[in-house]
């Protein structure tokens, strides 16, 4: 269930997604189709595109959606033809008056953009055209997912009315070491939270762009200049497609899609939570891979990094509320449980405060990998100061937890590393399930800011926002014992250095309409 192609049209969300009508993983692809007036509550449609022409015969699959003048909104999409190239198609709305664009009609001319033998692109990784962006000069521009050899490329076409399209002389961007370059997104950015139409040029906006990492499964960003006149992108100095690089999400998240929502004035993303469990045991339960919460991102005021934080709505499913102030978690094995909400299905917000770092361990030059540093450094190693957060979807006796946590590290000249990590280890008793722990450095300095943590809970889904949404990590975990009501929350410290938890507030969340 990939999003692909989100939009609002008349008033209403649109979300697309990867779909197999007849099983739980990949086969025949078509593009699923649902809309929501509030981006909480969803009815279901008719599958948008199926395959059903030569040009995307085996498969209809990942690609954009684009408003075009006068506001008609079109599909891209890649289609797998029937000599089993990737090859790029287009599809309109049988009826713009409609708000829910039930019925679609795919262009006569498909396939618009193919590999060919003077092209020389690669037919089998030429896929998910991104979002068109008009240029000063008239014309769209889109870029679509490529490589060469191990140089990832996001190969930039242009057109001047939608479906006759010429490549650019040289691809937007490339990077060399990494691989085929999945779903790339790139649109502007400002330090507001308020969002920029994909095609805003000027003065004091930035340009991200990302990509969907093939060969590792994982996404990164940069943040960067976009040369409209050159159609070159320049990432800023240190911003690098690579383990060293930015990430929306560190933990279960990809093939990630972001759309400008004109109703709000705000820039959304979309991300894919793939399984945690083996595929014998996902194909039985007839499903596999759910839609993360959809997020706000903006830029950062450090102009370093983006900020995510779920979208506003999702406040409205929060129903009964508990909160805790000023708690002090005692040094060692200190926890205290959270109670009078569901914990399986809840949003949580806690803020930490630390008052001494004297007890601060060294960070060892070695430790650049955060997500290494979380494996070893688990819930249940002692630390100085931390590991100290939150035990969610945890049974009573404590076999089965997953925790949400932080370390603080001494660092250099007297300054301070902040770890963030998302512990699976414990999470199941289920042997078969993925029990990797994920981490990220938090760019946060614990002594001037209280430390926090936003987490959504939703059964199997742990969606994690440290430092008010610099550091994002998605858990997919399947507890067999804090399942329902048999599930507990609570709040930890297990570090030598006591810890003050300044506040905490709790909901127990609704259930949405889906239909």
């Amino acid at each position: 269930m990939i999003a692909i192609g989100p939009m609002v049209y008349k008033g209403v969300y649109h979300l697309f997604y990867q779909y197999n009508p007849k099983g739980a993983d990949f086969g025949k692809i078509s593009w699923g189709h649902s809309t929501s007036k509030d981006l909480v509550n969803w009815r279901a449609h008719i599958p948008a595109i199926s395959p059903s022409q030569p040009a995307d015969i085996n498969g209809a699959w990942s690609g954009s959606a684009t408003i075009l003048p006068g506001g008609k909104p079109a599909l891209l999409y890649t289609g797998h033809d029937s000599r089993h190239r990737q090859v790029q198609n287009m599809a309109v709305p049988k009826n713009p008056s409609d708000p829910y664009l039930q019925e679609w009609v795919k262009s006569p001319r498909n396939p618009l953009i193919a590999p060919t033998r003077f092209n020389k692109i690669n037919a089998t990784s030429f896929r998910d055209p991104t979002t068109a962006w008009q240029g000063s000069d008239g014309n769209w521009r889109i870029l679509i997912g490529s490589k060469v050899d191990r140089r990832g490329l996001a190969i930039m076409y242009m057109s001047k009315d939608f479906v006759h399209w010429v490549q650019a002389k040289h691809p937007l961007h490339s990077a060399e070491g990494t691989g085929m370059w999945e779903c790339p997104d790139f649109y502007p950015v400002s330090t507001s939270p308020t969002g920029l139409d994909t095609s805003s040029l000027g003065l004091g906006i930035k340009h991200v762009l990302k990509v969907s990492l093939d060969d590792t499964r994982h996404e990164y960003y940069t943040i960067g200049t976009y040369d409209h006149a050159r159609d070159r992108y320049i990432p800023d100095k240190g911003s690098v497609e690579s383990d060293f690089g930015l990430r929306y999400d560190y933990g279960k998240f990809y093939a990630s899609k972001s759309f400008y929502d004109n109703l709000k004035g705000r820039r959304i993303l979309w991300g894919w939570i793939n399984e945690s469990l083996p595929s014998t045991e996902y194909v039985k339960q007839g499903w596999s891979g759910v839609q993360g919460i959809p997020r706000s991102v903006w830029l950062d005021k450090t102009r370093k990094q983006l900020v995510q934080w779920p979208v506003q709505e999702i406040e409205t499913m929060r129903g009964n509320r508990v909160e805790m102030h000023s708690i002090l978690l005692k040094q060692g094995s200190s926890q205290t449980e959270v109670s009078g909400i569901k914990a399986t299905q809840a949003d949580v917000e806690v803020t930490f405060r630390v008052s001494d770092f004297r007890k601060a361990e060294k960070m060892e030059p070695g430790w650049t990998n955060p997500q290494d540093l979380c494996s070893q450094k688990g819930a249940s190693i002692r630390g100085g100061i931390g590991p100290f957060g939150l035990k969610v979807l945890a049974s009573k006796d404590g076999q089965e937890y997953t925790a949400v946590f932080f370390r603080v590290f001494r660092g250099h000249n007297n300054t301070f590393v902040v770890l963030m990590c998302s512990d699976q280890s414990r999470s199941s008793l289920n042997k078969n399930t993925d029990k990797t722990s994920y981490g990220a450095f938090v760019d946060i300095n614990p002594v001037q800011q209280e430390l926090s943590i936003r987490a959504l809970i939703d059964h199997s889904i742990v969606e994690s926002f440290g430092a008010k949404g610099k550091v994002c990590i998605t858990s997919r975990v399947y507890p067999t014992k804090a399942v329902g009501d048999k599930g507990h929350l609570f709040a930890f410290n297990n570090g030598v250095q006591p810890i003050q938890l300044t506040k905490l507030t709790a909901w127990s969340m609704k259930n949405p309409t889906i239909n």
